[in-house]
């Protein structure tokens, strides 16, 4: 399952990269028209800033500090920033997850956030990871096509 789950997390975070880059300016990256909550460069920072802290540092062991309401809060991040974020936490889950012994996945998470099951496996939450990363994969898509 880690090397499978490995190469989606990979080329989903490649193509967040991608609609990044095809915003038509750096202004419609943080746009945010009526009836959206979020701009694409806050769901980028709020992705770099996720995967960074749930697979980064707690199933790699890498150094982060999260600032979860910065990654709400900030604005107008160059995004060649952003692209190099995103890139940056995919080889960073990309390397957690080759290194990862297959055992952690039946493992509880070391992390256990509100509204899930008390003890949820390694394996649930990349599940869940995933899933998150193509939830807001998608809004960014609609969001840039908002902004053509």
């Amino acid at each position: 399952m880690l090397p499978e789950l490995r190469d989606l997390f990979v080329r989903d975070l490649e193509k967040l990269a991608v609609e990044l880059e095809a915003y038509p300016d750096e202004a419609s990256v943080w746009a945010v028209p009526d009836g959206v909550l979020n701009s694409g460069g806050t769901l980028a920072l709020h992705l770099i800033g996720n995967l960074s802290q749930f697979v980064g540092a707690d199933l790699g062991g890498v150094a982060f500090v999260r600032d979860r309401a910065a990654e709400f809060a900030r604005r107008d991040v160059p995004r060649a920033e952003l692209v190099a974020g995103v890139r940056g936490v995919s080889a960073l889950v990309a390397g957690t997850l080759d290194r990862l012994d297959p055992a952690r996945l039946d493992a509880p998470h070391p992390t256990q956030l509100p509204g899930f099951p008390e003890g949820m496996s390694t394996r649930f939450f990349l599940i869940h990871l995933y899933g998150h990363l193509n939830w807001h994969l998608g809004q960014v898509n609609y969001h840039r096509r908002l902004s053509i």
